[in-house]
């Protein structure tokens, strides 16, 4: 029985890695750093993948049982993934543990912020709380975090049209985002 798990990861392993790749490639769009307000720094990016991720997440969250489960193994490579990056910082094994528990809680923090927004169609509540998460030092001095919240609600009704079929394969697509519309 333990067996048929292992297979069944396997089986998936270039299904993850193809629409892992896909989440942070569109992560790392030139356009959220250079016209959204979002700082190319470490924790900018992880911020964009999170966003991403969350995305991803929700548009899987009402698919069947194997894309749920496809998506659970994406979730351990995003982890698996910063955990690496926590590494070549050059945290030590000791600080390692902690770091991952505060980044956990980040990640799914967001994750209920970004669902309440867009679950009450709320579009200042998700500029909010991208400007809260975006820039948590900055207060009143952050960057305008409208552009970046539009196209999170634009992408979050585009992601419903994505058919059960494209998620059990790992080939959604996030559309391309166009620096000069921004």
């Amino acid at each position: 029985m333990i067996w048929n798990l292992f297979k069944r990861k396997k089986a998936n392993q270039a299904l993850v890695e193809r629409q892992y790749s896909e989440i942070t490639g569109a992560a790392r769009s030139p356009a959220f750093y250079e016209s959204m307000g979002v700082p190319d720094t470490v924790m900018g990016r992880f911020e964009m993948i999170s966003l991403h991720l969350f995305l991803y997440l929700r548009r899987t969250g009402s698919a069947g049982e194997a894309t749920q489960g496809l998506a659970q193994e994406i979730v351990d490579a995003f982890f698996e993934d910063v955990d690496h990056s926590i590494r070549e910082l050059g945290i030590g094994d000791m600080g390692v543990p902690k770091r991952m528990k505060k980044l956990a809680k980040m990640f799914y923090g967001r994750v209920t912020s970004y669902s309440q927004a867009l679950d009450a169609d709320d579009h200042q509540a998700l500029t909010d709380a991208l400007k809260r998460n975006i820039h948590p030092e900055a207060g009143d001095d952050a960057p305008s975090m409208q552009a970046l919240s539009d196209w999170v609600m634009a992408t979050a009704r585009a992601l419903e049209d994505v058919t059960d079929e494209t998620l059990s394969a790992g080939q959604l697509v996030f559309k391309t985002v166009d620096r000069e519309v921004m």
